[in-house]
C-alpha cells in the first residue's frame, strides 16, 4: 500500500484509494472535468480527472474504493493527483484498515478471546443466545467487527465496538471472580451483547455515521430489540433470564440522563454500567493524551469534565 502521506511530486502513481468527495467542475473553457478528493487512513489529496471521456475512465461514485493510475504534481504548494485511469476496485484489492482508522488490536484475536468467554459460559441458554450472535449469523459477525463503538468519544474506529464490548467483558469478568453474588454467565453474556445495537446503529466504516435507525431509536432500544427477538427463537428460555439480561442492557448506561430507559435495579446491571463507564473513559483519556503527545496539562477535555495530563 501507498500510502498518501508518502506520495512526492513527479511520482506516477498506481494504487486503491477511497473516494472521499466527487464533484463534476468546468474549466474556464466551459469544458467538464472531475474534481475528487482520495483518501487513505494517513490523509487525502485532491485528484483531478481532465479527460472523462477518455477510455480508462469508468464510474465510479463517492464511498467507492477505486484503483486509479496517474502522476502527482505540486499545484500551489499542495500535491495533486492527475488521474489517467480509474475503475472500481474489487473487494479483494483492498483491506480496509489501510483507509480508515483501526484498533491497535488483531481484530481475529480479539474475535478468539470473545468467543473463549461464550465458550465458558454454563448457562445452557445464554450459551444459545451468545451463540445465535456471534457462530451462527455471518452478518451480525462481520459488522460487529467492523463497527466503531461511537462515531466520537471513543473507541472511534473499525474494530472498535469488539474492543470495547471485549475490554467491557474482562472487567466484568474480574468484577464476578471478585463478588462472589454476582451471577457471572449473566453479567459477562450482557457484557458481550451490551452494544449489540450499534452494528445498526452505525454505518460500517470508512462512512462512520448515524444510520436512520440509529438516529430514531438509539443502540439501546435497537440492541434490546435484537437479544429478543434471538431469544424468541430458543425454545424454553426462562422468562426471568429474559428479562434480566433484557434489563441489563437498557439499563447499562447507569442513568436517565444517559439516554438508559432504566437505571439498574439488578446487581450484574450496576455492575455492567460500572465498566462500561471505565473502559469508555479510559479509552476517551487515552486518545485525548496520544493526540496531544505532551507530558503538559492538555487542556479542558468535556467528555471527561477534567483538565488532564498525563502520568510522567
Amino acid at each position: 500500500m501507498r500510502y498518501i502521506e508518502t506520495l512526492k511530486d513527479g511520482e506516477r502513481i498506481s494504487e486503491v484509494y477511497y473516494v472521499k468527495q466527487k464533484q463534476i467542475a468546468l474549466t474556464r473553457t466551459n469544458k467538464e472535468y472531475g474534481n475528487v478528493i482520495l483518501a487513505d487512513k494517513t490523509g487525502q489529496i485532491d485528484t483531478k480527472i481532465w479527460d472523462l471521456n477518455s477510455g480508462g475512465i469508468q464510474e465510479f461514485e463517492v464511498g467507492d474504493f477505486v484503483d486509479v493510475s496517474g502522476q502527482i504534481s505540486s499545484y500551489n504548494g499542495s500535491l495533486q493527483f492527475k488521474v489517467e485511469r480509474i475503475r472500481v476496485a474489487n473487494e479483494d484489492e483492498y483491506v480496509i484498515s489501510d483507509y480508515v482508522p483501526s484498533s491497535r488490536y488483531d481484530v481475529e484475536d480479539m474475535f478468539k478471546e470473545l468467543l473463549g468467554f461464550v465458550d465458558s459460559v454454563k448457562n445452557e441458554y445464554l450459551k444459545q443466545l451468545l451463540n445465535s450472535f456471534f457462530r451462527n449469523d455471518e452478518n451480525f459477525v462481520k459488522a460487529f467487527k467492523n463497527t466503531s463503538a461511537a462515531k466520537t468519544v471513543h473507541h472511534g474506529f473499525t474494530g472498535g465496538l469488539l474492543e470495547h464490548s471485549l475490554s467491557v467483558t474482562r472487567l466484568c469478568d474480574k468484577m464476578a471472580s471478585n463478588y462472589d453474588y454476582l451471577n457471572r454467565d449473566l453479567l459477562i453474556s450482557a457484557a458481550m451483547l451490551h452494544d449489540a445495537g450499534k452494528t445498526r446503529e452505525l454505518s460500517e466504516f470508512p462512512k462512520n455515521d448515524y444510520t436512520d435507525e440509529g438516529n430514531f431509536l438509539g443502540h439501546i432500544v435497537i440492541g434490546y430489540e435484537m437479544v429478543m427477538e434471538k431469544i424468541k427463537k430458543i425454545e424454553g428460555f426462562p422468562e426471568i433470564l429474559k428479562l434480566e439480561i433484557g434489563h441489563c442492557i437498557l439499563a447499562h448506561h447507569g442513568e436517565l440522563e444517559y439516554g438508559s430507559p432504566k437505571k439498574p435495579s439488578i446487581a450484574e446491571a450496576i455492575a455492567l454500567s460500572m465498566a462500561d463507564n471505565i473502559d469508555a473513559k479510559l479509552e476517551t483519556l487515552r486518545e485525548a493524551l496520544e493526540a496531544k503527545d505532551t507530558n503538559d496539562w492538555i487542556g479542558f477535555n468535556r467528555w471527561l469534565d477534567a483538565n488532564v495530563r498525563k502520568t510522567i
